[in-house]
């Protein structure tokens, strides 16, 4: 394991160095925190050029084939990054963006922590606690609240999907995410709304020859609008206490197929409730690092219902740095220095947004949230971790462009906004 016990807080502007792969929004945001705490730059490895990534001051960016190769490539590639690194001297800490890139460095976990500071769990605790069925059973003896469930084993293409109890419309979703997320297929979605039992087969069936062989989650469908949806950030210490805690009401979802489900605007908002779970949570399984719930609000019995745990901070965890606490520094603090954590919580009075006011302004229906949500846009208590008037032009553009798209997505899959001007 890679020794850091005689670094000090000033030797990280020289020596530190963060790797993180992949380079969507949470490579950018973990690159532009890290900048801000220590003055370094994040190395990030990719596939392809995400151009607003890339062109950053805050970037050393390297694509390399080995990204799409699969787990031993991209092992292999790190190993060779790992020796360069540990033979000049550098602390690297290794990262990773999507669920499928920290799966891969935790199944190394071992080998790597000879060049890399990993702060991830050991692959045994992460692979149980992402499947959704074990995560629902760890709910049950904690009495934290889910949606009802019901698995369905893929492998077995004449299952019998016994939907008794339930009311249609369903959710569907596979229960490993990870293994799904490697696939490719037609008709392929993030989430599944099934509306009848023919529906629920059909997709079923999709799943299974399409050779996923694990379970399919079907669940209770939670009514609700975007903004009955919570998205909880932690951080614990070894042993499983909580050090640092961000969330709030996602009042914004992306709707395209391909990204349902994850949060384009969050308003900050404290939740005891699901503050205290995700503390049980982590304590009971003894979890280190960073997590992140999902959970929604049902109206029907007025709790708030969790439906996954993400084994790495989100793509929207820049949100705990827009409301109060540094996240990058949390893993140096915790990992790199060793130093005690005290609790701490980020729920300043801010919006994280990916997307422009005009775009919360017409296609976020709740008008209490969106009346509060366009007020933090004309005080500038609203901000995207790609709005940086730090970085270079090139990135401002790139991030602007993007921005400027929103728009006419939304519109693609809401329907044409009513007019609110």
């Amino acid at each position: 394991m890679i020794d850091t016990s005689q670094l000090t807080e000033s030797d990280l502007s020289a020596r530190l160095v963060p790797v993180a792969l992949g380079g969507e929004i949470m490579s950018y945001g973990f690159a532009r925190c890290f900048h801000e705490a220590y003055g370094v730059k994040t190395m990030v490895i990719s596939g392809v050029n995400v151009k607003f990534t890339s062109s950053s001051r805050f970037t050393d960016y390297r694509i390399d084939p080995a990204m799409g190769e699969g787990d031993e490539a991209i092992a292999a590639m790190l190993r060779r990054l790992g020796s360069e690194l540990a033979e000049a001297g550098k602390v690297a800490v290794l990262l990773g963006s999507a669920d499928w890139h920290v799966r891969s460095i935790s199944k190394h976990k071992e080998e790597l922590e000879q060049w890399f500071v990993v702060p991830y769990n050991d692959f045994a605790l992460l692979d149980d606690i992402t499947q959704k069925g074990r995560f629902y059973a760890i709910c049950e003896e904690l009495g934290m609240a889910y949606p009802a469930t019901k698995l369905f084993d893929c492998s077995d293409a004449d299952a019998e999907l016994n939907t008794e109890g339930f009311t249609f419309p369903l959710i569907a979703k596979p229960s490993n995410s990870a293994r799904y997320d490697t696939m490719s297929f037609a008709g392929k979605e993030k989430i599944y709304t099934v509306k009848d039992p023919a529906d629920l087969r059909r997709v079923f069936n999709l799943l299974h020859e399409a050779g996923y062989d694990k379970e399919l989650v079907v669940q209770d469908f939670i009514p609700g609008d975007d903004d009955a949806i919570r998205s909880l950030t932690t951080y614990s210490v070894e042993g499983g206490r909580v050090a640092a805690v961000s969330g709030g009401q996602v009042v914004l979802q992306d709707h395209s197929p391909a990204r349902i489900g994850n949060p384009s605007c969050i308003l900050l908002e404290r939740s005891e409730q699901l503050i205290d779970d995700a503390k049980r949570f982590c304590e009971h399984v003894g979890y280190r690092g960073f997590a992140n719930f999902d959970a929604k609000y049902d109206e029907r019995d007025g709790k708030f219902k969790f439906f996954e745990v993400n084994v790495r901070p989100g793509a929207n965890t820049w949100y705990m740095t827009l409301g109060g606490v540094n996240f990058a520094k949390l893993i140096v603090e915790d990992f790199v220095l060793g130093r005690q954590l005290d609790y701490q919580e980020a729920y300043a009075k801010k919006l994280y947004s990916l997307v422009p006011a005009k775009v919360v302004r017409d296609f976020v229906p709740n008008l209490e949230v969106r009346r509060k949500c366009l007020a933090l846009f004309a005080s500038g208590d609203a901000a995207s971790p790609l709005d940086c008037a730090g970085d270079t032009l090139q990135h401002r553009f790139w991030a602007w462009l993007r921005a400027s798209r929103q728009y006419e997505k939304y519109e693609r899959y809401l329907g044409k906004a009513p007019d609110r001007r």
